[in-house]
This record gives C-alpha cells, structure tokens and sequence, in this order.
C-alpha cells in the first residue's frame, strides 16, 4: 500500500469522500456532521493523503493545522472492500508519523457518538487517544465525541 499527498483530484478518492459524507448525514443530525467538503479538504491549513493498492484508493486521511502545535484528523476514511485489514491503522500512523516531524504539541479529532463510529473510536484508543472536552471552534454536543493524544506520549 502507497501512502502519497493527494491533490483530490482522483475520481477514487472523490467517490471515497462522497461515500464519506453521505454515511455521516445518515448517521448524524446535520448540525453534528463536521466533516469537510472537497473544497474545504483543499485548504492550505490541510494536507490530505489517501492509500492505493495498486493504483485504486482504499482509504484516504487528513490533518488540518488549526494552531501551532496542534492538528485536527479529518476525513479518515477506509473503502467498504478494504475494512479491517490495516488501511485505517497505517494511515493513523502515516499521520501520527507526519505530526511528530512536524513537532505537534498534540493531535486530537471529533468522531461521532453513535454506534457507527465505535470502530473509529476503538481504533483511536488503540493509538493513545484520550476523550477530552470540545476543542477549536467545536461546541459540546450528545453527538459527537472528541479525542485527543498527546504527541509527548507518542513512540518512534
């Protein structure tokens, strides 16, 4: 699996996003869905990765700068084919990996409350993310969960 910048240009990984956003206004009011759109994901404040086998998109992940010192995941996301054999975990740590070099203070993220986002939560535990309180411009809301993990606590 190749881990590459990506301009969102690749019809693989607009179709990924938009399976993305169309599984969180399902799942979430449209007040707590706080995913971005294409546009926004191009923002010079995010880089966003996405994850080929070969050549076709399995997952894709971004990190939005939105201090010094600490960046947001956004838009983590692994193709439906493709669950549960590594891609979520290795672009995590492609991410985790990239915030380190950019001497991040600290990562955190907002995930859904629901039963739909147990996964994610699971695997952001996994790596050291702890529930913290509303971060940035977010609001406390029933449903959504925020996260973050201290880079200090992160190993080479």
């Amino acid at each position: 699996m190749e881990i590459a910048v990506d301009n969102l240009a690749d019809t693989g990984v607009i179709q990924l996003l938009e399976q993305h956003l169309e599984d969180m206004y399902a799942t979430s009011p449209p007040e707590s869905v706080h995913a971005l759109n294409i546009d926004e994901l191009k923002e010079p404040s995010v880089t966003f990765w996405s994850a080929k086998k070969e050549g076709k998109v399995v997952g894709c992940i971004g990190l939005k700068e939105i201090s010094a010192g600490h960046g947001e995941i956004k838009s983590m996301r692994t193709a439906t084919t493709e669950r549960n054999q590594g891609v979520a975990s290795r672009l995590l740590s492609h991410v985790l990996q990239v915030a380190k070099d950019r001497q991040y203070d600290r990562v955190s993220l907002e995930t859904g409350s629901m039963e739909f986002f147990a996964p994610a939560r699971t695997l952001y535990k996994k790596y050291g993310f702890q529930y913290c309180e509303p971060f940035g411009a977010y609001q406390a809301d029933d449903n959504s969960r925020f996260m973050t993990l201290s880079m200090q606590n992160t190993v080479n």
